[in-house]
């Protein structure tokens, strides 16, 4: 037997450890790849549609619904319409619909008398065109909380008026909803920066998202939820996996973006993602999540990054 002194044992058993930690990682990592493969996708995401087609060189629909097939996405939505045929064309779905109401649609809401005529009628239309699409929800707003949607001097409606008058709008249309199986999602917006009229809105009614909790909640149907739109519960509340608990009884569809400045779900943004998707995943949320950031670079790579972070793991 050969003779070994003190330190040839101690290298060889160094040496051992280290092709046995080798080993072991080579099939730690073999085992995670088997687990991505049969994990991802348990976030539907859906691609939003104002922000790409007016993003650097303007995507249009068939090149939308190419990339949302290539990153997995199994929708277009908010997309209006005449691009129907064509998202249906390529196997995808319409995660949730425009409300059909002319111009800014959030301005004009179920808070004001004054739209209720125009709203209802525009958002019934949408719920019979989106039943006959096989698509399921349409979205919603309070609206501005002036009186004259566009005028800031013309008086205010108080919060408490407001959701009375959500309540009696919804309400004229839920019956139909309900008997058309098509769900509508009241959104939540901020109304703190008024950098950019698609990145805050000053003046909506619905700026707390207790606030259109406690309306959805009132008119008591199953087929009106909450548009529980991340960047903005993060600009108004905070606290964003606290309110999705809260909220779980009544949200029914999810978008995101980057805070401050509603871009990219990068680095350089507030906003950890990833926790937030597992605790969706935690309440039963099956419904989509919707990709609603505004590119400030290539918004292939920006949409890639997105998709790849909101497609997390079990902890």
């Amino acid at each position: 037997m050969p003779a070994f002194n003190r330190r040839e044992i101690i290298q060889a058993v160094a040496a051992a450890g280290v092709v046995a930690a080798t080993q072991q990682g080579t099939v730690a990592r073999a085992q995670t790849a088997a687990v991505v493969g049969q994990e991802a996708g348990r976030i539907h995401q859906s691609v939003v549609y104002w922000c790409f087609h007016a993003a650097g060189d303007r995507w249009d629909i068939e090149k939308m619904c190419r990339v949302a097939k290539q990153l997995g996405c199994q929708s277009i939505e908010l997309a209006p319409p005449e691009t129907w045929p064509t998202i249906q064309k390529h196997g995808l779905t319409s995660a949730i619909a425009p409300n059909g109401v002319p111009g800014a649609a959030f301005m004009t809401g179920f808070n004001n008398p004054r739209y209720h005529g125009m709203v209802i009628d525009a958002t019934t239309k949408m719920i019979d065109a989106c039943a006959e699409a096989g698509f399921h929800s349409v979205i919603a707003f309070t609206g501005y909380k002036w009186r004259d949607a566009s005028d800031p001097t013309s008086g205010e409606i108080s919060p408490e008026e407001g959701a009375d008058n959500c309540v009696k709008g919804f309400r004229q249309i839920m019956t139909h909803a309900e008997k058309k199986n098509i769900t509508v999602c009241l959104e939540h917006l901020n109304s703190r920066d008024a950098s950019d009229p698609m990145k805050g809105h000053p003046g909506y009614q619905g700026d707390d998202v207790d606030y259109v909790a406690g309306i959805i909640r009132r008119v008591g149907s199953e087929r009106l939820k909450m548009l529980f739109d991340i960047y903005h519960v993060q600009v108004m509340n905070g606290d964003v996996i606290r309110r999705i608990e809260e909220c779980k009884d009544v949200i029914g569809h999810v978008h995101t973006a980057g805070n401050p400045g509603r871009g990219e779900l990068d680095d350089t943004q507030e906003i950890n993602y990833p926790p937030i998707m597992r605790k969706l995943l935690d309440i039963g949320y099956k419904g989509f999540v919707g990709q609603e950031f505004i590119p400030t670079g290539d918004p292939l790579a920006g949409l890639q990054q997105a998709v790849r972070v909101c497609d997390v793991l079990p902890t």
